[in-house]
């Protein structure tokens, strides 16, 4: 026994240190991808931070749907909260800080999260899917009718954030945003890799596979999916705030039901319950969309459409995942 038992402990210390070694090389290389961009793509700041931004919503996503196993299409609720937050602070109380507004925005995504998880958590499978469906279509209308708030159908515009600390603008060239947005995405994808390897991460896994037996252990289930759902978010109200700040604008389309459906066509098409995964989905759903529209603004959609389709037959774990399972078989 006391031969076993520092074995023990020294064998866990060393996946500890493993696991922190590979998170830190991991999101070293999401901030290097990030410098590159900057350097190749010039001229497409603008475009690549709203990329970020809506990595942080498929993050998000990923987190309740890859790891929780909760069926959601609601989500751009919680990223358009983040948002409109932000845009309400900086139009109607005169916040112009961008990092608090992006707390603000945070906070907002965070306590969206908390009350549309407290409903869509009460059921299970195609109810919780419609539950999701009928949060992010109230959330629209509730937005429009709010229009002395929100700028209902119009946008919410005049957000006028002020240098970030003091010394750089954000001009139209989107280079402070960029910057910003690339900052918050690497310390959040840091974060998350390491939540998920935490005891919560690994309850969230256990419930995702089996909430019966967990809730027989004596582990919560609920609580735990509302905690989860709560930080997702969190995530998701960071990146609507980002698209708020960047942009300057916010639109009804931030909460619309087609940023979700558009949020798990990522997940699915990088692979779903692996934090690189969503950020590859995003990175490539995006940047196809991009080229592709425009090459051939009348049929890009079918163009789209046949990748996804290649994905799902050929890669079903997704491009990120597939891949990860034939190293693995090699």
């Amino acid at each position: 026994m006391s031969l076993t038992l520092p074995r023990l402990r020294a064998a866990r210390h060393a996946g500890t240190r493993t696991g922190l070694l590979a998170d830190c090389a991991g999101t070293l290389a999401v901030l290097l991808v990030g410098l590159a961009c900057y350097w190749l793509f010039p001229t497409s700041l603008s475009f690549l931070t709203g990329l970020m931004a809506l990595a942080l919503l498929a993050l998000s996503l990923d987190l309740v749907t890859g790891y929780g196993g909760v069926a959601t299409l609601g989500h751009a609720a919680l990223f358009g909260a983040g948002a409109y937050g932000a845009g309400i602070a900086a139009v109607h109380f005169g916040l112009a800080d961008p990092l608090l507004l992006l707390l603000v925005g945070a906070v907002a995504g965070g306590l969206a999260g908390l009350v549309s998880g407290a409903v869509i958590l009460r059921a299970h499978g195609l109810p919780q899917l419609v539950l999701s469906i009928a949060v992010v279509q109230l959330s629209v209308e509730i937005a429009n009718k709010a229009s002395g708030w929100t700028g209902g159908s119009d946008g919410l515009s005049g957000i006028r954030p002020s240098p970030l600390f003091g010394l750089y603008r954000f001009d139209l060239f989107g280079r402070t945003g960029f910057w910003l947005a690339l900052a918050v995405l690497v310390l959040t994808v840091f974060i998350l890799r390491r939540l998920v390897r935490s005891p919560f991460g690994l309850l969230v896994r256990g419930i995702r596979q089996d909430p019966v037996r967990v809730k027989a252990m004596g582990s919560p289930v609920y609580p735990v999916l509302l905690r989860l759902y709560g930080i997702s978010g969190l995530v998701a109200g960071l990146g609507g705030a980002i698209a708020a700040v960047s942009t300057r604008v916010v639109g009804l389309d931030s909460l619309s039901f087609t940023s979700s459906a558009e949020a798990l066509v990522m997940l699915a098409l990088g692979g779903v319950g692996t934090i690189w995964g969503a950020l590859v989905g995003t990175f490539v759903f995006l940047w196809f969309e991009h080229v592709v529209s425009a090459a051939n603004p009348f049929h890009w959609l079918t163009l789209v459409g046949a990748l996804l389709i290649a994905v799902v037959l050929f890669a079903p774990k997704g491009l990120y995942g597939s891949l990860v399972a034939r190293g693995r078989r090699s």
